[in-house]
């Protein structure tokens, strides 16, 4: 049966438009593809270990001669690489924290990407497709004030494809603190209007990538 690998790294456990858009693709995902099975890492409730020095020599040193520590920071990473590997679809919600993504999101890539493995000439989830769910309290888009200042799809993009070789679509909904920060009220409208074309965005790429994995 087809495997649906969910990932959410805000620290908000409610209120998170992330969370909320990433719920929507996995309920369409499980719609199209009924038995299948979903992986679900929430990194803010659990979240992994940043890459230590034993986790990082371990990537380079044989089997037979990785000390303990080496091997038990190993299993580790054996284990969500594998979880990505055997994974039909991937929905990853993040928010912005300060122009990128929160550290719980990049602790988990850092454990992911393994030359020679997962990333490098021949990655080993290569064309799995995944969707980032990249909400923004303000707006980062291009011709606004900030394009510059956003690192998060930019980051991505360049992280999941260029050296996982994973197929990734973005779906971005902007302005989230609008309906909460007094000096974002004026946008409250787009912000509502963003939202909700970030769950139908987010619904039509589940039916979508079910569609093809049930296929």
């Amino acid at each position: 049966m087809p495997t649906l690998l969910h990932i959410d790294s805000s620290a908000l456990s409610e209120g998170s438009v992330s969370r909320e858009v990433s719920a929507a693709y996995r309920a369409a995902w499980e719609a199209a593809n009924p038995g299948g099975t979903v992986v679900y890492r929430d990194l803010a409730a659990e979240p992994v270990p940043h890459l230590a020095a034993d986790g990082i020599t371990a990537g380079f040193a044989p089997a037979e001669h990785r000390t303990p520590g080496q091997q038990q920071a190993f299993e580790l990473r054996e284990q969500l690489i594998t979880e990505l590997e055997q994974a039909d679809a991937v929905v990853i919600g993040t928010p912005m924290y300060n122009f990128t993504i929160p550290s719980s999101l990049k602790a988990w890539l850092d454990q992911v990407i393994l030359m020679g493995r997962s990333a490098g000439e021949q990655p080993s989830a290569a064309g799995t497709p995944v969707t980032v769910i990249a909400s923004r309290g303000g707006a980062y888009g291009p011709g606004t004030p900030r394009e510059g200042f956003e690192f998060v799809t930019t980051y991505l993009e360049k992280v999941l494809t260029g050296m996982l070789g994973l197929e990734v679509d973005f779906v971005v909904p902007e302005l989230t603190l609008a309906r909460v920060n007094p000096a974002l009220a004026q946008f409250a409208e787009h912000a509502d209007a963003s939202k909700a074309q970030a769950l139908k965005d987010a619904v039509a790429r589940a039916e979508a990538v079910g569609v093809r994995v049930a296929a």
